[in-house]
């Protein structure tokens, strides 16, 4: 699944990937069961961060990952494309490369 020239794993390579293994089961389960599974991994993130765990981190970072592949997959989203729709031309919030949005506001 990497892209033979530059070796890298792209976003449509995670999605495709989560397709093949688990779009059956994904199907099934449906958006909001798998929003709740997809919350439990970010507890177990946020649980590893806060033990400075990072083998530990970086599994549940994948996992976290994983599970927003997956509910774009059941929703029908090209994840790559929404993120460079949404981030590829800087900030949404300022338009800048280098955010210069106030710390208040969410860029």
């Amino acid at each position: 699944m990497t892209n033979e020239r530059s070796g890298r794993f792209s976003l449509s390579d995670l999605q495709q990937l989560i397709e093949t293994m688990y779009s059956q089961k994904d199907e099934a389960r449906g958006v909001d069961g798998t929003f709740m599974w997809l919350m439990e991994e970010v507890g177990e993130l946020a649980a590893a961060l806060r033990e400075g765990n990072s083998a530990e981190a970086a599994a549940e970072f994948a996992d976290v990952l994983a599970w927003l592949a997956t509910i774009a997959n059941v929703a029908g989203i090209d994840l790559e494309q929404a993120v460079l729709d949404k981030y590829a031309a800087g900030c949404p919030g300022c338009g800048e490369m280098v955010c210069v949005c106030d710390d208040a506001t969410k860029p």
